[in-house]
């Protein structure tokens, strides 16, 4: 059950960053006596609204994890109707983005995607590039262990060039190297569907988020739920290992 709250229980500044699990599409799309599809349409759909809603209430990043690298195991005809929605997707919102000043870019690997798809990103990418007023990021064939691993071996090729020794590498050296490291931190991970794990979802950059999970199908989630999320952050005292009031926060920050 999500933990929800009223706007006179928040006691401290929203989130700037907040990652979300968009799950759900497909229960949410049979509790309807629909195919599947129809529910991953709807959960697109969303997006839309989402990006605007956190561009209002002043959260400067958004990153959602679309696809994983593990869901290229789904049925082809799925994995096929994704990609095709993603590659829509990117050719229908670029324009509206580049005219509200949301940079978008797409995080995770892109050589399994077709030419046109790696097309579409590449092209959506510069046209949002100059944005100003808040970034989207899409994680599409991301893993988080992969992220890691990618970071660690950019470091390892550079030790072997002898561009660095080895015990120049520290965590504050690898978090420059992982995914969204020019972001601010993420605050807050979201996992609509009522499943409470991250699947393999930015483990490096989320290891002092706040979580929050909700029963909410990815569909159904709206402005009601982003603020019962945010509500809950700003209820939480984020103390990165110190104690209460003890300057952790600031010291993180």
């Amino acid at each position: 059950m999500a933990v929800g709250g009223s706007p006179e229980e928040v006691t401290r500044e929203g989130p700037r960053h907040i990652a979300i699990i968009m799950d759900g599409n497909g229960r949410w799309a049979a509790q309807r006596g629909l195919p599947p599809s129809a529910g991953h349409k709807a959960g697109v759909e969303r997006i839309r609204d989402l990006v605007s809603a956190c561009k209002e209430r002043g959260v400067e990043a958004l990153t959602l994890f679309a696809f994983s690298s593990e869901n290229w195991q789904r049925p082809p005809k799925e994995v096929e109707l994704l990609m095709s929605l993603f590659y829509s997707y990117l050719r229908k919102e670029a324009v509206r983005m580049k005219e509200e000043g949301v940079r978008l870019r797409v995080i995770g690997r892109r050589d399994r995607f077709s030419p046109r798809l790696r097309r579409a990103i590449e092209e959506a990418e510069t046209v949002t590039a100059d944005g100003t007023q808040g970034n989207l990021v899409i994680a599409a064939d991301y893993g988080g262990q992969w992220d890691i691993v990618a970071a660690a071996r950019r470091l390892a090729e550079e030790v072997a060039a002898g561009n660095r020794t080895p015990d120049s590498i520290t965590e504050q050296t690898l978090a420059e190297y992982v995914q969204l490291a020019d972001l601010p931190p993420v605050d807050l991970l979201i996992r609509s569907s009522g499943e409470q794990r991250i699947s393999n979802f930015i483990l490096w950059q989320a290891a002092y988020s706040e979580f929050y999970f909700t029963d909410a199908l990815w569909p159904d989630f709206g402005e009601g739920e982003l603020d019962a999320a945010i509500a809950a952050y700003s209820r939480r005292d984020r103390r990165y290992g110190g104690r209460s009031g003890d300057g952790g926060l600031k010291a993180q920050a």
